[in-house]
C-alpha cells in the first residue's frame, strides 16, 4: 500500500496520540519537527543533511518509524502571490517519489513566511548567525507543523472527545 496526499481534514480520522511530522524541504537540509501526543504542540527535532532522495527519504522514514509518527505535514513553499514556483515544484516531486515508499498520510501545508518568521525569532533571541543556521531548519518545520495542529485544532476536536466516551 502506497500513501496519498490528502486534505488536512483527513487528519482528524488518524488514531488517538499518534504523531505528526513536520517537514521544511530545503535544498540542503530537511528540518524536522515532531508533534506531541495530543497533536497540540510542535516541537523542533532534528535537521537531515541531504544527500540524495534514496538516503534523504530512508533517513527520513526511520524518523518517522521510531517516533510512531501516523501523519506528515510537509511546508509548501509558495511564491508570496500564491503561485507556485520551481520551490513547489521540487518539493512536489519529492512528495511523488515518497508517496511509493509509506503507508503515511501527507498534507501540503503553505509554509509563507515560515523562515521569515522563524529567523525574525531568533534574532530578537540575540542568537548567533551559526546558532540561527544551526536551528532554523527545525524551527521552521516546527512554525509550519504548528500552524497545521492549530488548524487540525479547530475542525476536529469534538471528533476526538466523542471517541473515547468522556464527553457524552
Amino acid at each position: 500500500m502506497t500513501s496519498a496526499v490528502v486534505p488536512l481534514e483527513a487528519f482528524v480520522d488518524l488514531p488517538a496520540h499518534a504523531r505528526l511530522l513536520g517537514l521544511d524541504l530545503g535544498t540542503k537540509t530537511i528540518g524536522l519537527a515532531l508533534s506531541d501526543l495530543e497533536r497540540q504542540i510542535a516541537s523542533p527535532l532534528e535537521t537531515i543533511q541531504r544527500i540524495k532522495f534514496g538516503l534523504d527519504a530512508a533517513a527520513l522514514l526511520k524518523i518517522a518509524a521510531k517516533h510512531q509518527v501516523a501523519g506528515l505535514v510537509i511546508g509548501l513553499p509558495l511564491n508570496m502571490d500564491g503561485t507556485e514556483g520551481p520551490r513547489v515544484q521540487s518539493t512536489r516531486a519529492f512528495v511523488r517519489n515518497l508517496l511509493p515508499l509509506t503507508d503515511l498520510p501527507i498534507v501540503f501545508w503553505d509554509e509563507r513566511m515560515s523562515t521569515l518568521a522563524v529567523t525574525r525569532t531568533l534574532l530578537d533571541a540575540d542568537a548567533s548567525r551559526a546558532k540561527r543556521a544551526a536551528v532554523v531548519d527545525k524551527m521552521a518545520a516546527a512554525y509550519i507543523l504548528q500552524g497545521a495542529l492549530d488548524r487540525l485544532g479547530r475542525i476536529g476536536p469534538q471528533d476526538a472527545e466523542e471517541d473515547d466516551g468522556q464527553y457524552d
